[in-house]
């Protein structure tokens, strides 16, 4: 019997080699889970005996340590867990054993609709579903759930999460704290660019989204800014419209400024440009100061020197040289400043460089007293400078005395004993090489014989200008009669004047320019005041208004009895009175036919003295024979007046 069992055993195991139900590729022996007694398996799937079941579920035969034929653990899928006690065919649909795939998803149904991957085992064991480790998982998910999010229910997050759908929803804050971050309006998050990374600012280790970490890089709160009462800055909580200018904070500051007054010169209201953000605004800087007050050479020396010049009061600093320099003018003594009266004016010899050397070269820029014949022939200043308040003056004549000058200078060409006439003969102060002004380009004729040399040569010598308008600009501009400026005069003196006093005798070439000279006009052209009286602004520009006293005296015919018109030229011409006015050509024969010696007087015919338009015949003749014709009907029938 045991014969036959091993040869039913061989044969089953020829035909299954040649036909097996576990597939082609199935190479185990078949005698691993079978045995002779039957086909059932008597295999055991459990690696434990204290697991494995007392009775097979298909066949109820005992199982025991000598029918533990197959470990699965041995497999690439080990049994471990409630994968112990599950059926074989709830994994094994058929008995081709590679159709059962190791996937969880191929057995377990996919609760959470793929929102998690399809792998079970990185939330599941296989003891059990529950999730004993979240915290670890949401670790390696990239979200650790630390402070506040440890204690947020799923559903705060994963809306889904009550029908086991966990949709991602990302790792940044503002993912699930966006409508927080929108509707903040203290501050306006959005409207202030704030960042939408929560964790810049706020704590999750503290409830509430109470903060004192700000992140005010956008205004760096630094020194004088470095606050911590925000409503400082952000009155009435409001974080959306504060200013970050600095004249939108401090604009009282700059308005009560008094040292100096900010406001009353114009300053900036840009506070940066000369303050830092240390507290009580110093120290500070002025770089617009060249606005107010130039700082050149030595002054740019100390630019932010401010106490050298002002000594803490900016409103009261003087900006003349004496003003600052008041001191070094006292204490000078070599020359003695004060002794010697000079200027307190000490850019008239120094300049801003320094001190020395001093810009005064007497010999070079004004008169040799330290070289030449005056060398050693003084012994002060006031010697020749005899008004100490103006060193713009000079005396000659304090020493040249009369008549002993005037009788060296017999034949001298355009001399006056006078102290302006000295230096301008003689600028160099040497007797042998006088100057004569006749022999340049500019001789001295008329008054300007007498004008004091400094007058025209105030600047020195050299380039002084030959053009009237140079020195005579003022005289030009106050001239009313006429006024020269209204007029539109040309500025060439010369064109009307001589150099004679008083800008008289005077001509004026361009009076056609104003009111042309022609005619009769002629003879009077040089004579001013036969048409202006002196007054050369309100003389008339009619005929009439030159001549009515001609039109009132004229006898022949009387102008004004019988009313003639004041329009001169209706008659006359400019060229002479006697008129182009011909009665006996133009009009009718009075003077010649049978009206010659008719009548004496105008008003004769004429009796509308008024108007010469209108005339009469029939006051001499009557109309007796002609059947009344009247006036009109005389010159009609009687042109030239015979009969």
């Amino acid at each position: 019997m045991r014969y036959l069992s091993s040869i039913i055993l061989l044969g089953f195991a020829l035909a299954l080699s040649a036909q097996s139900p576990h597939g082609p590729s199935f190479e185990m022996d078949c005698a691993a889970c079978h045995t002779a007694e039957g086909w059932e398996i008597a295999a055991s799937f459990w690696q434990h005996a204290e697991d494995r079941p007392s009775v097979s579920k298909t066949t109820g035969m005992p199982w025991g340590p000598d029918t533990l034929l197959f470990n699965h653990n041995k497999t690439e899928f080990p049994l471990t867990g409630n994968h112990i006690h599950v059926d074989c065919r709830q994994c094994h649909q058929s008995l081709v054993f590679s159709e059962a795939t190791m996937d969880c998803n191929s057995c377990h149904e996919d609760m959470h609709r793929l929102t998690v991957g399809t792998d079970c085992a990185r939330c599941h064991s296989t003891d059990k579903w529950l999730i004993d480790n979240m915290v670890d998982i949401h670790q390696q998910n990239g979200f650790p759930l630390a402070g506040v999010h440890n204690a947020v229910s799923c559903e705060q997050c994963h809306a889904a999460a009550a029908e086991l759908q966990f949709m991602p929803i990302g790792n940044a804050c503002i993912d699930c704290h966006l409508q927080d971050y929108q509707s903040t309006t203290v501050p306006d998050h959005r409207q202030s660019g704030f960042s939408t990374d929560c964790l810049e600012c706020h704590d999750v280790f503290t409830p509430g989204w109470e903060t004192d970490k700000i992140n005010h890089d956008f205004f760096p709160l630094t020194k004088g800014h470095d606050v911590k009462d925000c409503s400082k800055c952000h009155i009435g909580g409001d974080f959306a419209n504060t200013p970050n200018t600095c004249n939108g904070c401090h604009s009282a500051d700059f308005a009560q400024s008094t040292n100096p007054n900010h406001s009353a010169l114009g300053m900036p209201t840009d506070c940066a440009m000369c303050h830092t953000t240390d507290p009580g605004w110093t120290p500070a800087i002025f770089p617009i100061h060249n606005n107010y007050y130039v700082l050149n050479g030595a002054h740019s020396l100390i630019a932010n020197e401010c106490a050298s010049c002002h000594n803490d009061n900016y409103n009261n600093t003087p900006n003349t040289c004496n003003g600052c320099h008041q001191a070094d003018y006292e204490q000078t003594a070599e020359p003695n400043h004060g002794a010697l009266q000079f200027s307190t004016d000490c850019a008239t010899c120094h300049t801003e460089n320094a001190w020395v050397p001093s810009t005064f070269d007497h010999d070079g820029e004004h008169f040799p007293i330290y070289s030449g014949a005056h060398n050693g022939e003084w012994s002060s200043c006031t010697d020749c400078h005899t008004n100490p308040s103006n060193y713009m003056e000079v005396t000659c004549i304090n020493c040249h005395v009369d008549p002993e000058t005037t009788d060296k200078h017999v034949g001298i060409n355009g001399y006056i004993y006078d102290n302006s006439a000295c230096l301008s003969c003689h600028p160099n102060g040497d007797a042998t090489t006088g100057f004569d002004h006749n022999q340049t380009d500019f001789p001295l004729t008329g008054a300007h014989l007498g004008v004091a040399c400094l007058e025209c040569h105030a600047n020195g010598y050299a380039g002084t200008p030959t053009a009237c308008s140079a020195c005579h600009t003022t005289d030009f501009n106050q001239t009313t009669n006429p006024n020269h400026t209204s007029l539109n005069f040309p500025m060439d003196c010369a064109m009307c004047h001589t150099t004679e006093p008083d800008w008289q005798p005077a001509l004026f070439p361009m009076h056609d320019d104003y009111y042309p000279i022609t005619g009769g006009h002629l003879n009077v052209k040089n004579d001013c005041a036969a048409c202006h009286h002196g007054d050369y602004n309100n003389t008339p520009n009619t005929c009439f208004g030159c001549h009515s006293a001609d039109y009132n005296n004229s006898d022949s015919p009387e102008h004004a009895t019988y009313g003639f018109p004041t329009d001169c030229e209706l008659c006359h011409s400019n060229s002479s009175w006697n008129s182009g006015w011909n009665h006996d050509v133009q009009y009718f024969p009075i003077f010649s036919g049978k009206h010659n010696n008719k009548w004496d007087q105008c008003i004769e015919c004429h009796t509308t003295p008024n108007n010469f338009e209108v005339f009469n015949c029939i006051v001499c003749h009557s109309n007796a024979h002609h059947q009344n014709q009247g006036n009109a009907g005389c010159y009609n029938c009687h042109p030239d007046g015979r009969e």
